[in-house]
């Protein structure tokens, strides 16, 4: 199922054309939605040890409690991985390395800039611990990339049984 792309140009958006094909297992072209989405299609798409991999392949029920309501979240990527002699199955979530952090309160952080962020982080939270236990039974297992320029890609923890 494809969401689709909808334009935000504030973002690095489009559809990926992978080089190698045979490795892209989704029913419709991926769509990356930011730069750093694209970062990880590239890697998915060159990498020897990437044997599938597919963008947005399904929605996992969920319960947002700032809207108060279940909605399905749509992760980012599926991939297959071979780790040494093993193959390991992913769930994926690109963020921002800030998007992954708790927000904190600075100065000159507007109220409002800072009650956004905490809603949208506690949504966050809310998804990945669904994702977290979807993969367990399924035998996968749930990532969340942070991404900085500096730093590259970095796993972040999360303890998601809180």
């Amino acid at each position: 199922m494809s969401l689709g792309l909808k334009r935000d140009y504030r973002f690095h958006q489009g559809f990926f054309r992978p080089k190698n094909p045979s490795k892209y297992i989704g029913k419709e072209p991926p769509i990356y939605r930011s730069g750093i989405e694209l970062k990880f299609f590239k890697f998915c798409d060159d990498s020897v040890n990437v044997i599938k991999w597919c963008s947005e392949p399904l929605g996992i029920p969920y319960f947002d409690p700032i809207a108060n309501r279940h909605r399905k979240y749509y992760v980012d990527n599926y991939v297959e991985i071979l780790e040494g002699t093993i193959t390991k199955k992913y769930l994926i979530e690109i963020k921002s390395l800030k998007e992954t952090r708790k927000p904190v309160k600075s100065k000159g952080k507007k109220k409002a800039s800072l009650l956004y962020e905490e809603a949208t982080f506690t949504t966050n939270m809310c998804k990945w611990i669904s994702a977290n236990q979807f993969c367990k039974d399924n035998k996968m297992e749930f990532l969340l990339l942070g991404y900085t320029i500096k730093e590259g890609f970095q796993s972040i923890p999360l303890n998601l049984n809180k």
